[in-house]
């Protein structure tokens, strides 16, 4: 018998299988009487520094479904492709000179081979890219409808623009239920058709489904763009570490704030795990309560709008806060010149939203000079600019009522304000404030007495008639900011006429590709890089817009591409989805739970309105792989000096902490020439060691590039083959949990393919076609039987393990028949595809395993036709019998009384009774 040489099998298979360029199941089909399985990973961004085990995770759990639905006759679409526009291929641009798109191009061709090195069955005729103009054209084409539609509330649905421009010819905008600016001005069909085109296009802009508004973003000059709040960590970017700051800039903007509720509501409907769409509901963040319009003091029909979830509280307010962004706090600073108020705001606006909420002994603020006036009372309330207010909140306005919320007790006893308490409870105010919305009301006029739901219910009713209010449901979501001052994106296909507005390219001249530029950087005027192309225009001469969508774009819709990847006349044909019907299951990462999720939940439900797909939810069963942990090597750098401490210091210190390649460090002892030959800044550093050697710290952590704890699959391979990774990964343990990663433990994989590699060499040598008996028929059918289970229920953990217990159990057998052989191969194949192949073709099997059907289990094989009695005498079990089901009781007392080891604990005395109970026990009392 060979021996199992692992790189000769996966080299010759890997061979095979390119030659026949043929994926079982992977073609175009459209038959209706094929059963179909959408099967979908989340996409990779396809770095040069290529995939690490963990990225394995999912994509062996979806190669081992694929396979399993191939095996039984399914038309399985199980596609992969890159998402491929980002920043780290631009910053290599910009260091470089290099074009991003030869970067993008080298690391697609590199991930691909990483990926078909481990057998995974993608289909690769259906690939996308998002870098690719013929892709990108149709987001762009997306784009386009987001531009020219609307969102009507009545229906609840987007419409085309065309239709919102007919009711305001009919009658103005005076009737029209739409999500659109806030103070939007109203205007009659009269005043409508007298409008210019520039007064005509300035008014929709306040309806698009993607507009132009002037945002406070995340400027990162560093790296000459704008940041999400996700890549920004401690006011530096996540990417370089460089300092971001918040700034006022033009930028577009997608409209999903209208589409919250829907959002939220459907969530009820998707097989997800629970904790992702808690984790969108807590995104969404919905919040009913009331708005409140407060005037301010001395200044004639000057107000301030509140939102509060607690309005029966308004007896209570003893200030207003506002957020430093809010458009009054810069008009009072500018009108009284207050230099301690314009100090703060600049300050406060730098700061992360996360760091602003993170404060909990003490609220920073400064008080603007000027009062609101108490819309019940008439008392004046002073207005206080506190950056503990976010402007995304509701509208970045409170009421302060320290005796009933935490942040504004805490801001108010950092400023010893006024504190009154409105709800009746045991709390002490100097204990803190009384927070839970029950109780009876006090000191509220003509709230007193009633229950919080009753007064609140009151409150809004007389807000409500007095115009000074009204009923509000507020969400956290704000409408994402979708520019982005980068090269390496798709270009909006919008341009500019003479009065500054944005008008859509035709989609017949789409795509618009990126040009050649000079520099991938800001220009000297500091334009994005687009504005280093020459004549960046359209052929009429009307400058092209400077900036490009973000990394998001292309990934919010890419799972409807990979249905028609092909199609040249749209993005997908009503035939292919028809067909498709969308995603059956998606595998991917939870970290992506409100961000990527979110975003492709709003393109499908927009396009669905359009009536552009029939779908409104893109994927409505998820499943979590569990994260690879390793250990991570963390060294500390002082502040403010490029000198490292060693980690048993680093309490005398005020250090930084920065992840280093865990392949310098051994037994937590750091190789300080590697470190210092790795980058620049390590170079010239200067070291604080502790009895002559530098110590690290670390911790457990995903593994991650960013972190510098990945394992290169491609040595894990060229040791053990990757038939064995991909088993080692599913059997660590339930796919959903995280796992720490322990190459000791491949051990346990490897031998097991070789124990499975020498069972069929001696099987085929000492096979038999006779029949078996019924224990090893047995041990098959359940083996059958519980990997189909397990697989099905995405338990590969539980399935290898079954397929282990019944590799030992049949190597016990003498002999066992072919079509033993032949099944647990193919129960293997989905686990371990090369050895399996190989196994395959060496019990004489021709044609390709992939096509043949899975093994179905017998029942009959499974019945249990006898039962083990316990045997009690006085009802101490002393034995146990084996008889037949059904036998007659008689039958059994007659040889429990005739069994020696009963015999003598009975000692010749007459039993009492004789006790048997059928399939349960047998007792006799002596």
């Amino acid at each position: 018998m060979r021996p199992y040489i692992f790189t000769e099998i996966e080299k010759k298979w890997q061979n095979r299988w390119q030659e026949q360029k043929s994926i079982i199941g992977s073609k175009a089909c459209t038959t209706t009487d094929t059963p179909k399985y959408y099967l979908l990973n989340m996409f990779p961004y396809p770095s040069g520094s290529g995939l690490h085990v963990g990225h394995y995770m999912g994509y062996v759990a979806s190669d081992i479904l694929a396979r399993y639905y191939k095996h039984n006759g399914y038309h399985v679409l199980n596609p992969m492709g890159f998402d491929a526009f980002g920043l780290p291929a631009e910053q290599h641009a910009i260091q470089t000179g290099r074009h991003p798109a030869i970067t993008t191009a080298k690391n697609i061709e590199k991930y691909t081979a990483q990926l078909n090195q481990v057998a995974l069955d993608f289909d690769w005729d259906q690939s996308v890219n998002t870098s690719d103009p013929a892709y990108y054209k149709w987001t762009q084409w997306i784009f386009l409808q987001m531009f020219n539609a609307w969102y009507n509330t009545a229906t609840q649905k987007a419409a085309p623009i065309d239709t919102l421009i007919q009711e305001f010819a009919r009658h103005g905008n005076t009737k029209v239920q739409a999500a659109c600016d806030d103070h939007t001005p109203i205007f009659s069909a009269e005043e409508w058709g007298t409008y210019t085109e520039t007064e005509q296009q300035t008014k929709l802009l306040h309806y698009r489904l993607a507009y132009l508004k002037d945002s406070i973003v995340n400027w990162c000059e560093g790296l000459g763009t704008v940041l999400a709040n996700e890549e920004v960590k401690d006011g530096l970017s996540e990417r370089g570490g460089y300092p971001v700051t918040r700034k006022k800039m033009k930028q577009w903007s997608l409209r999903m704030t209208a589409y919250a509720e829907r959002l939220r509501a459907d969530l009820d409907s998707l097989d997800w795990p629970l904790s992702t769409k808690e984790m969108q509901r807590n995104w969404l963040g919905k919040s009913e309560g009331a708005e409140i319009t407060f005037r301010v003091q001395g200044q004639r029909g000057e107000t301030i709008m509140v939102f509060t979830t607690r309005p029966e509280t308004i007896f209570g307010a003893c200030f207003i806060a506002l957020a430093p962004e809010h458009p009054w706090v810069h008009f009072m600073a500018k009108k009284t010149g207050d230099v301690e108020l314009m100090t703060y705001i600049e300050q406060s606006q730098n700061r992360s939203d996360r760091s602003r909420l993170a404060e909990t002994n003490f609220l920073s603020g400064v008080f603007v000079g000027a009062c609101v006036i108490h819309p019940f009372t008439g008392a004046p309330l002073p207005i206080w600019v506190a950056d503990y207010v976010l402007p995304n909140y509701g509208s970045g306005a409170i009421m302060g009522v320290p005796a009933h919320d935490k942040r504004d007790y805490i801001f108010a006893q950092s400023f010893d304000l006024l504190t009154l308490p409105v709800i009746e409870s045991t709390v002490l105010i100097e204990d803190g404030p009384y927070e839970a919305p029950e109780g009876k009301m006090i000191n509220s006029d003509f709230l007193n007495g009633l229950s919080v739901s009753e007064a609140a219910k009151k409150v809004v009713q007389i807000l409500t008639q007095k115009k000074i209010g009204r009923y509000k449901v507020n969400y956290r979501l704000q409408d994402p900011i979708f520019s982005r001052q980068r090269y390496w994106g798709e270009p909006f296909p919008i341009y500019y006429k003479e009065n500054g507005l944005p008008y859509p390219l035709a989609a017949s001249q789409l795509p618009l590709v990126l040009p050649a530029v000079s520099s991938y950087t800001p220009n000297q005027s500091g334009a994005p890089p687009l504005g280093n192309a020459a004549n960046w225009s359209t052929p009429e001469g009307y400058p092209l817009d400077l900036h490009t969508m973000p990394g998001w774009a292309g990934s919010s819709w890419y799972f409807l591409r990979y249905m028609d990847p092909h199609n040249t006349a749209t993005f997908l044909s009503k035939e292919k989805e028809a067909y498709w019907k969308g995603v059956d299951f998606y595998i991917g990462g939870a970290e992506h739970a409100t961000g990527h999720l979110l975003y492709a939940r709003f393109w499908t439900k927009l396009l669905y309105d359009l009536g552009h797909i029939a779908i409104h939810e893109p994927f409505p069963r998820l499943l979590h792989q569990g994260l690879i942990q390793k250990l991570t090597a963390i060294v500390y750098r002082l502040k403010d000096k490029n000198v490292f401490v060693s980690a048993g210091l680093i309490s005398e210190y005020d250090v930084m902490p920065i992840y280093i390649p865990t392949a310098f460090v051994e037994k937590e002892v750091v190789d300080l020439k590697a470190l210092k030959n790795w980058r620049p800044d390590f170079a010239d550093a200067c070291f604080l060691l502790e009895g002559g050697i530098y110590i690290c710290g670390g911790k457990m952590e995903k593994m991650s590039k960013s972190k510098h704890n990945v394992v290169d699959p491609e040595q894990v391979i060229a040791e053990y083959g990757a038939d064995a990774l991909r088993l080692y990964l599913m059997f660590l343990g339930p796919l959903e949990q995280s796992k720490p990663w322990d190459l000791s433990g491949i051990e346990g994989s490897f031998r097991f393919l070789n124990k499975a590699w020498r069972f069929v060499h001696h099987a085929k040598a000492t096979w038999t076609t006779t029949a078996l008996d019924q224990a090893t028929l047995k041990i098959m059918h359940q083996t059958i039987k519980n990997v189909t289970h397990a697989i099905q229920k995405c338990s590969f953990n539980t399935a290898i393990s079954s397929l282990m217990i019944c590799l030992n159990r049949l190597a016990t057998c003498e002999q066992v028949t072919p079509s033993i052989v032949a099944d647990f191969i193919l129960l293997l194949e989905p686990f371990a595809p090369y050895i399996a192949a190989e196994l395959w073709e060496t019990i004489g099997k021709t044609g390709s395993i992939r096509a043949v059907t899975f093994p179905l289990w017998d029942e009959t094989y499974l019945e249990e036709k006898t039962f083990t009695y316990p045997i009690a005498v006085n009802g101490k079990v002393r034995t146990k019998m084996v008889f037949e089901f059904n036998i007659p009781p008689m039958t059994i007392e007659k040889a429990v009384l005739a069994n020696e080891v009963i015999q003598k604990w009975v000692a010749g005395k007459s039993p009492k009774k004789v006790v048997v109970v059928p399939n349960k026990m047998v007792n006799i009392v002596v």
